[in-house]
């Protein structure tokens, strides 16, 4: 059975981060493991004049950490929330060289094309360069799965047969 005693889940407070982290809360539910919570606050960048970039406002951190505590996982497991500055990636990456996560749950909005291209994969970074496994949830789970009462598939005679 795999190991698991700490998850590492980033989380930029969307719908793709959410369910990353109702699947690693689950996840951490079930192996009794501890759960770190983590957002990447960017410093926002102002644009002035042509080409003039200066540093926007520092982001509100109360508000970061008042959004971290509304992520509940289950009542035994243990969670850490954590807030760190800088570039995404970068500060993921070294999250997880300092509490040495079993498992890095993530979500990503799975851009393609240009959009990746321009805006970065912090996803696909981390799952290049991390030190440990990485299950990333591309899309937001289904708050309820529809059950139906279909009837079961009767195998049928292949298409094609085989003479030998």
């Amino acid at each position: 059975m795999l190991g698991i005693h700490t998850i590492l889940c980033p989380t930029d407070f969307s719908a793709h981060s959410d369910s990353a982290f109702h699947l690693a809360s689950a996840l951490a539910r079930d192996y009794r493991a501890k759960l770190v919570v983590l957002h990447v606050a960017e410093a926002p960048l102002a644009i002035q004049a042509e080409s003039l970039v200066t540093p926007g406002p520092p982001p509100d951190l109360d508000r970061i950490r008042q959004r971290l505590r509304s992520y509940q996982a289950p009542e035994a497991t243990v969670v850490h929330r954590m807030v760190e500055g800088g570039d995404p990636t970068n500060a993921i990456l070294d999250v997880a060289n300092e509490v040495k996560p079993d498992l890095i749950v993530i979500g990503t909005h799975g851009r393609t094309g240009l959009s990746r291209l321009f805006l970065g994969s912090v996803a696909e970074a981390v799952v290049r360069q991390a030190p440990c496994p990485v299950l990333t949830i591309k899309t937001p789970f289904a708050e309820r799965v529809p059950t139906t009462e279909a009837e079961p598939e009767v195998a049928s005679e292949p298409a094609l047969a085989f003479e030998t």
